[in-house]
């Protein structure tokens, strides 16, 4: 999600905007944050900020639907999701750093049934931003309030902190390789930092490769979305190149310009070898620290991006 972080960013390569895109048909004031799709029932599921809720269509957008309604079964105000198998992992937070809690929710993609509930109350302002899960069920994911990074404890069943580094302070966006040996985290102080999971050792060095919201790696690149830059011409969509082995980051590509530039996209998912996102969350017109809508009559129909990854 976009916070209060801005940076320096150097547009590298020339881009064009995503040709396809599809109208939804969801409330005007969700304030969608995180995006998945399920490749077996080819629906999308986003989540809502205001209104810590969940909702899912098919990807032409026909048939819209509640899937988990307003703060069913303890759900925060939504953030990252991903899916795998027939579970959708999604994370919620608290909003105000009163009585902050968070919590991820693992709920079953037919059934809509709770799976398992992970509450994260533990007295500080922590703010569980997005996750990536590996090949065996393994979970990863950000805090973006602090060093942290967490995990599920596989012998207590509940959440603990897997790695912390001022050097990954306030990360964001965070992705793991195919082979599940790296972590690849958006941290808004230095970069895209990449984390060896066995070893627990950071491998590249800090970088100017920040303002990054969701990331993801696919076919040994990073596609990332850049929102947080203080000239908005230089966000947009990027796909990062890495060597090899997956340790460096080579390259910088810009892919997508958003189509306008007060546009503010977060996060996306892949399916098929396309990227989905919401053009626009319209976050820009959300009060975090009260969760209402600052002037709904701007509000619009959200629409879903589709640009397609030939490499």
């Amino acid at each position: 999600m976009k916070r209060c972080f801005f940076s320096l960013f150097v547009l590298l390569a020339s881009c064009v905007q995503p040709k396809n895109s599809i109208e939804l048909h969801f409330e005007k004031d969700l304030i969608p944050e995180g995006i998945a799709v399920d490749p077996v029932s080819q629906k999308v599921y986003l989540n809502s900020l205001k209104s810590a809720k969940i909702v899912r269509c098919n990807l032409d957008g026909s048939n819209a639907e509640d899937f988990l309604s307003s703060h069913e079964h303890g759900y925060l105000s939504g953030f990252g999701m991903t899916i795998q198998g027939n579970t959708l992992y999604a994370l919620g937070n608290g909003l105000s750093k009163e009585n902050n809690k968070s919590v991820l929710l693992l709920l079953h993609t037919i059934s809509g049934e709770l799976i398992k509930s992970y509450p994260l109350d533990n007295g500080s302002f922590v703010f569980l931003n997005d996750l990536a899960v590996d090949s065996k069920g393994n979970i990863y994911i950000t805090d973006s309030e602090s060093t942290d990074i967490y995990t599920i404890n596989k012998t207590t069943d509940e959440l603990e902190v897997f790695f912390s580094n001022e050097a990954v302070k306030h990360s964001n966006g965070i992705a793991i390789s195919s082979d599940d040996r790296y972590l690849y985290l958006a941290s808004y102080t230095s970069g895209i930092r990449i984390l060896d999971i066995a070893s627990k050792k950071l491998l590249n060095q800090p970088n100017t490769f920040k303002g990054v919201d969701g990331m993801k790696f696919y076919r040994n690149k990073l596609i990332a979305i850049v929102n947080a830059k203080r000239d908005p011409s230089h966000n947009g969509v990027f796909q990062f190149g890495l060597n090899e082995a997956g340790t460096e980051i080579l390259s910088e590509t810009k892919i997508v310009t958003f189509e306008h530039p007060s546009d503010i996209p977060t996060t996306f998912a892949i399916h098929k070898n396309y990227m989905y996102f919401v053009a626009d969350s319209q976050l820009d017109n959300f009060n975090q620290e009260n969760t209402t809508i600052i002037d709904p009559t701007q509000l619009e129909n959200y629409r879903l991006a589709k640009k397609k990854l030939d490499f």
